[in-house]
């Protein structure tokens, strides 16, 4: 996988059905994660196609097109996320620190906040996104240099950076 495009292509080939054209299920040389001892996904009255969730994620109320999940991913109520990659978190942040944080002048927690869309995207580990994001190439930009702002663009991928912080309202 030597570009953005390829890793973007071939994660959410693994969504494909009857049967993509890479299997973690072979039975004749099957691939298997390592144990993190995460609890189980949790979705919350969520719609989910065509889609592979990992493990310990916390959906509410969003919709699930076509993306691969990491694990420990936040996504929030009114969320919209389409043909997209979120790496998911290294760590969980409590509902007090989650609170704390929304609290903060700009403090936003780790995840995707509520009323966001995210689509043909990749977001890295640990990024904060804001609420009433829209993350959808607006403008179809093929190539950009933004990583002051916490993203590029690649192929007409947009690309968030790993810890990055998208304020509230942002449109990309």
């Amino acid at each position: 996988i030597g570009t953005i495009e390829a890793f973007y292509e071939a994660n959410l080939a693994l969504t494909e059905q009857p049967r993509p054209s890479f299997s973690f299920y072979d039975k004749e040389a099957p691939i298997y994660t390592r144990a993190r001892y995460l609890p189980p996904t949790k979705m919350l009255n969520c719609q989910v196609t065509e889609s592979m969730i990992g493990d310990g994620c916390i959906l509410k109320n969003c919709q699930i097109h076509h993306s691969v999940l990491g694990i420990r991913s936040r996504v929030e109520s009114g969320c919209n996320i389409q043909d997209s990659l979120l790496m998911g978190a290294d760590f969980y942040q409590s509902q007090p620190e989650r609170q704390a944080e929304s609290n903060k002048d700009m403090g936003i927690p780790v995840g995707i906040g509520p009323n966001t869309t995210v689509r043909r995207a990749i977001v890295d580990k640990n990024a904060r996104i804001g609420r009433d994001v829209q993350i959808i190439n607006k403008d179809h930009v093929e190539e950009s240099e933004r990583e002051g702002q916490g993203f590029y663009i690649r192929s007409g991928i947009v690309v968030i950076l790993k810890n990055a912080v998208i304020p509230d309202g942002t449109i990309i």
